[in-house]
């Protein structure tokens, strides 16, 4: 269909406005655009080295792995092989045409390198499951934050079962070492606030994004952060915070009121945005721009997301006791 990364690139400006509405089009759209890059990239390696060399599994993180990205998003992706590590070079190479060729279309590098050119994410399934492992026993704040990335991943093109092995494995070492999921918690404790004692939107008052209310900081990553937990310690393989919703909603019906919440959201953010010009200025919203409704619902979102953290944090103390 595409014969060159420019062809998908120019594709992607014509075609984004249409989707760029609703949450779940825009998102499928996302995945075409990667999906045809990687098969280009795929092609290309093809034809100067050969077929890959074993099974593989090319899975999304971040944003796109949790199905959940915006008009703008960077790159986050690895890659698995089931095979011996002698065939690392092959999956490197191909790894870093997918970085170009995303780079191409309109996909920021990601600035944590956390894409399948890093030796890092582009490993053998039992290579990549001992790192798992490793991160997990070390509990260090780089290595458990490594790991919290990885948990939001999915697969694209390729073996599902590669990666599903070892996110298995990952809850076994959790399971045999409680205190582990004390230090996943800690890790992603922070949270920014987003409304002062008078009940005002808090912007940031310094540096370049001066007057500007952080969307992720303040509602996203509550909402997200609340899901991952929850699924760590129901074991819960899904990747997207919606699919976690669904898949916990009857262990903790409570939940259903936070999920439509963070539906909202998500369309919000999207109506929000929808004129964002680059990756950077789609995560924050001048807050002298938003109409008094605006700020009304973007007060109950930060409200709702940071009760709902609260609230997952106090379920896996509870569980744990």
């Amino acid at each position: 269909m595409f014969k060159t990364y420019e062809e998908i690139r120019v594709w992607r400006e014509e075609m984004i406005e249409s989707v760029s509405g609703d949450h779940l089009q825009l998102n499928a759209f996302h995945d075409q655009l990667i999906h045809h890059t990687f098969h280009l990239s795929k092609e290309k390696i093809e034809r100067e080295q050969g077929p890959p060399p074993a099974p593989f599994a090319f899975f999304l993180m971040g944003s796109a792995g949790r199905y959940e990205q915006s008009l703008w998003s960077d790159q986050d992706h690895g890659i698995l092989f089931d095979g011996d590590e002698k065939h690392q070079d092959y999956f490197l190479s191909l790894g870093e045409e997918i970085r170009e060729g995303m780079a191409v279309v309109g996909y920021e590098r990601c600035e944590g390198n956390v894409m399948a050119s890093n030796p890092l994410w582009c490993q053998s399934v039992e290579v990549f499951t001992l790192q798992i492992s490793k991160w997990l026993k070390d509990a260090e704040w780089q290595s458990l934050r490594h790991f919290l990335i990885f948990f939001d991943s999915r697969v694209l093109v390729g073996e599902s079962a590669l990666l599903l092995k070892v996110k298995e494995t990952s809850f076994a070492v959790i399971e045999g070492e409680p205190e582990i999921f004390t230090r996943l918690m800690n890790n992603v404790n922070y949270v920014k606030k987003g409304v002062g004692v008078f009940g005002q939107l808090l912007p940031d008052y310094s540096g370049e994004k001066k007057g500007h209310f952080n969307l992720k900081q303040t509602v996203y990553f509550p909402y997200i952060n609340a899901l991952r937990i929850l699924s760590l310690f129901q074991q819960v393989t899904k990747s997207s915070t919606l699919s976690r919703f669904g898949a916990l909603r009857s262990l903790y019906p409570t939940l259903s009121e936070y999920e439509n919440g963070f539906r909202q959201f998500l369309q919000q953010r999207l109506e929000l945005k929808k004129d964002a010009a680059n990756y950077q200025n789609v995560h924050v919203v001048k807050v002298e721009h938003l109409s008094k409704e605006e700020k009304k619902q973007l007060k109950n979102q930060v409200k709702s997301a940071q009760k709902l953290y609260q609230m997952a944090k106090s379920i896996v103390k509870e569980g744990q006791s």
